[in-house]
């Protein structure tokens, strides 16, 4: 991602240390990790897995949990290698503020601590999927 060359307060040597393909590639890889960590451990727990999607009554199971698996993958594949990276970032923004909306219902849970985790978890994740939008704004703003 370019920095605009007229934007105040970033200098040639923070532009040239930021501003680089290595960084852009970590950034997101990390922004990814999740979408990649994941579907790995519903691989090797495969009855786990299933086990969730019970849980956020996801049926038919195995086909949910295989559906997940493969769109986490396949779009985090994407993002990293920049084709059609905008389409897949959002594609993970809008699946993860469905799975927040699903997963994290802190309204309907007593006041306490898991209402405060649930809550905060929510709205991680509502960050993430706002930096999924980021990346596409920036990649589409790139082809211009």
């Amino acid at each position: 991602m370019d920095f605009p060359r007229s934007r105040p307060g970033v200098t040639g040597k923070a532009r040239s240390i930021i501003a680089t393909a290595p960084v852009e590639f970590l950034a997101l890889l990390a922004l990814c990790s999740a979408y990649i960590q994941g579907p790995l451990v519903k691989i090797f727990d495969f009855p786990g897995a299933l086990a969730e999607m019970v849980h956020f009554g996801l049926l038919p199971a195995p086909l949910f949990a295989v559906g997940v698996i493969v769109f986490e993958l396949a779009m985090s594949a994407l993002v990293l290698s920049g084709f059609f990276r905008w389409t897949a970032a959002l594609a993970l923004a809008i699946f993860t503020v469905m799975a927040t909306f699903l997963a994290f219902r802190f309204w309907e849970l007593p006041p306490g601590m898991e209402r405060s985790m649930a809550m905060n978890g929510f709205f991680e994740h509502l960050g993430l999927a706002g930096a999924f939008v980021l990346v596409a704004w920036h990649d589409l703003a790139r082809r211009k």
